[in-house]
């Protein structure tokens, strides 16, 4: 019998008063793994030993009154890109296959030494961006609201194990969505900090000046808990900002009362039109806000396409140049879209490269002079509903601008929060975004929002 589903706050007080035992926690997280995983395909690998030996160790602090903090005796599990140190770490692509890494990402590392029981590693889009792709070593993780449907990614397996209970929380990483948008689709909490917030040491690289590393859980709460013990400046990670950690989780409860939130309505209504679902999850959202005491109005930005255009070429310029040695001489081992994607930045002129890192910084100054008298911005941050997976075109990216890659462009810290169900009872979401660092405050808002409506209390029906 598998346990009720828990967020990580809710089994860290169980744990910590003695009423839940790490050990059985994790053993009703496999029991879920395999009663769903076969059609869910959200793990790569799963670490059952490892998990077990954590597991037992964090109930022995546990009952000896020495707990790590609120994340010792945690199942979570890591995106597949995210080096761990004796265990495959295979970025879901046959180039990988066999690839055991002698060191854990700092993330890694950090989640382990705050006590965390490491499930498995999770299946991702192909380097984290070329999916969902049916000609790789394994299959797409599939949406637990419905199978038949997609995940987003490319933190896709996070996604899929988040939603259905398997874990509680996941590392995700974001280079133009790839958090943002597997939390919208799978109905998460799913936060891409500010650049240079957390570290991306050890993590395989998309394109390095638009990464981000972030979490990826059942609420705000959540993953406040997450980012926190990942937070911190890494000086092997030369975009890591050297900073302090912030606290995260001591203002959650500070309320929204007097807050200024600009909407960016143009963007889901003008500039790529959302669906019904969409829009009406976040007109809900604009009256819970105001009732919450917050004051909310439109505010403009510069078109979802001036991001897109500058967006799109520097990361596909940049994986290139990360990938060119193998595009030059495996490219077949490559998924189709992977290889047909990142050949585009192959094709494209080192003036093409300059002109969009100018037009990053003047993009960054009309996104701060629009927040000059707002605290947050809220947008959608995908356009629908969750599409069949079958039907995702390989150039989805180019078809319609995208809503999650100006702030990978700004480097703010944006933020996915479910909003309600839509179409098929697939959930939608929107897109809070705060200025750079202010990510405590962010959250604030998601939390708040999350605790003045009841959308938290509904899992997917094949995972109960």
């Amino acid at each position: 019998m598998m346990a009720p589903f828990l967020t990580i706050a809710e089994a860290s007080r169980l744990i910590a008063a003695k009423k839940l035992s790490p050990v059985e926690l994790t053993e009703a997280c496999f029991a879920r793994i395999r009663a769903l995983d076969s059609t869910l395909h959200a793990f790569i690998c799963l670490t059952e030993e490892r998990a077990m030996a954590d597991a037992r160790a964090a109930e022995a602090r546990a009952m000896a009154g020495a707990r790590l903090g609120p994340l010792d005796g945690i199942p979570i599990g890591h995106k597949d890109i995210y080096a761990t140190a004796g265990i495959p770490t295979t970025a879901h692509s046959k180039l990988l296959e066999g690839n055991v890494p002698d060191a854990d990402a700092t993330v890694v590392r950090q989640w382990a030494e705050a006590g965390t029981v490491l499930m498995g590693k999770l299946a991702t889009h192909e380097f984290a961006f070329g999916g969902p792709s049916f000609d790789l070593p394994w299959p797409p993780a599939r949406n637990p609201w419905n199978p038949a449907h997609f995940t987003a990614g490319s933190s896709s397996g996070t996604g899929a194990a988040v939603a259905s209970g398997m874990i509680l929380g996941g590392t995700g990483s974001d280079t133009g969505g790839s958090i943002r948008g597997p939390a919208a689709l799978c109905g998460l909490a799913g936060i891409k900090p500010t650049y240079g917030l957390a570290s991306r040491v050890g993590v395989q690289p998309l394109a390095f000046t638009l990464d981000h590393t972030g979490p990826l859980a059942w609420t705000a709460e959540d993953c406040a808990l997450l980012l926190e013990a990942m937070a911190g400046h890494d000086p092997a990670d030369p975009a890591s900002a050297d900073r302090p950690v912030p606290e995260l989780v001591a203002g959650l409860g500070g309320g929204v009362k007097g807050l200024r939130i600009g909407v960016v309505r143009h963007f889901f209504e003008t500039d790529h039109p959302a669906s019904p679902g969409v829009r009406a999850g976040i007109a809900e959202a604009e009256r819970v806000f105001a009732s919450l005491g917050a004051t909310v109005r439109d505010v403009t930005l510069p078109p979802m396409l001036d991001f897109q255009a500058c967006g799109w070429v520097i990361l596909v310029i940049e994986a290139y140049a990360v990938h060119e040695p193998w595009m030059k001489t495996r490219f077949n081992d490559y998924g189709e879209l992977f290889r047909d994607r990142v050949a585009l930045g192959g094709l494209l002129r080192a003036a093409d490269y300059v002109q969009a890192v100018r037009r990053r910084r003047i993009l960054c100054q009309q996104v701060a002079a629009a927040m000059a008298d707002v605290d947050l911005l809220l947008t959608a941050p995908a356009p629908a509903e969750a599409p069949e997976i079958a039907s995702v075109p390989k150039w989805v990216s180019l078809e319609k601008p995208s809503f999650t890659i100006p702030f990978n462009v700004t480097g703010q810290p944006a933020m996915s929060v479910c909003t309600g169900f839509g179409a098929g009872g697939l959930p939608v979401s929107m897109q809070l975004v705060g200025r750079p660092f202010e990510d405590a405050l962010v959250l604030r808002a998601a939390h708040a929002y999350e605790r003045a409506t009841g959308w938290r209390e509904q899992r997917p029906a094949r995972a109960a």
